[in-house]
């Protein structure tokens, strides 16, 4: 039985939830990386429907690589002008027919509550892969995976650097590190902070930071790009790009074994010089992504590890 249908927001899921998704794709991780070619056929049969109205790159292509390291299918709609939203049809409606075709949907919309909203109407399970600035749960849970692979989950220092105010990376992830007994620092322009009702609303050790205070301290440092596609008013995206680069000058105050996280895209807030130091484990947290959708769509579609078949 499932521990849940959807996976709307991460709030829906408890901490022994997060550790069971995290433990899973463990477990699944030898597959995710189709190593000598051993298959994993528990989605034999499946077909999983990939709903992006917005752009997206890895968390498409890994939702369609972790279905189809399972022995799964995918369909996909990733462009309006190639489907029936731009002659007219409600996302109510396209929510309706699409789950009717596929066994499970992934929804990336511009709208925040656009997946909940999808997961009431739909007959199959609904996955949330960002709605706006709301929550982007898959992403969160691939980050605790990394974190807790690369460096330490439970009583870690972690600094949250770039557009706090938009990202819903960000906000999702707070959520998530607050169960973890972390300490969480806080670094963006003034333009950029974490809206004040958000950290109303969490309860942790939260406090506001400049890297240089932190850097000798802290475990993990997650940068996110200043999101142009965000602001209401361009002028004012001007005014905070480029606020913050890291590169390896700044890094050599850090502890040894820091590591340096990014959801990507990156556009200039990570130099290419730190690609190449022991910090940097971006592209790393990338391919970690596999294994964890793997394992949600598993959960979601009520399917045991232990009915695992390899051929």
């Amino acid at each position: 039985m499932s521990r849940f249908k959807h996976l709307i927001s991460i709030e829906d899921l408890t901490k022994d939830d997060i550790l069971y998704i995290l433990q899973k794709a463990e477990e699944l991780e030898f597959y995710a990386k189709g190593t000598k070619g051993d298959k994993i056929n528990l989605l034999e049969g499946k077909i999983l429907a990939n709903l992006f109205f917005e752009p997206s790159t890895r968390t498409r292509m890994s939702f369609e690589s972790a279905m189809k390291r399972l022995g799964g299918d995918v369909i996909n709609m990733t462009a309006q002008e190639a489907s029936s939203i731009v002659k007219g049809e409600t996302l109510a409606d396209t929510i309706r027919v699409v789950s009717e075709y596929a066994d499970a949907i992934v929804i990336r919309h511009p709208l925040e509550g656009s997946a909940r909203f999808a997961a009431e109407l739909s007959s199959v399970p609904v996955i949330n892969a960002g709605d706006g600035a709301g929550q982007h749960p898959t992403q969160t849970l691939l980050d605790l995976y990394t974190i807790k692979k690369e460096s330490r989950l439970e009583g870690a220092t972690i600094a949250l650097m770039g557009d706090l105010k938009y990202s819903r990376t960000v906000h999702s992830l707070i959520k998530a590190l607050t169960l973890f007994n972390t300490r969480i620092y806080l670094i963006s322009p003034d333009a950029l902070k974490l809206p004040e009702d958000f950290l109303e609303d969490v309860k942790g050790d939260i406090s506001e930071a400049t890297l240089d205070e932190v850097i000798s301290e802290i475990d993990v440092l997650y940068v996110t790009r200043i999101q142009k596609e965000r602001f209401p008013d361009e002028e004012e995206y001007r005014k905070v790009a480029g606020s913050y680069i890291i590169n390896s000058e700044i890094l050599s105050k850090a502890k040894k074994d820091l590591i340096v996280m990014h959801p990507l895209p990156r556009v200039n807030e990570i130099s290419s010089d730190v690609d190449l130091t022991r910090h940097a484990i971006y592209f790393k947290q990338a391919f970690y992504g596999v294994p964890v959708r793997m394992a949600i769509l598993c959960e979601v579609m009520g399917v045991a590890l232990g009915e695992v078949k390899v051929g």
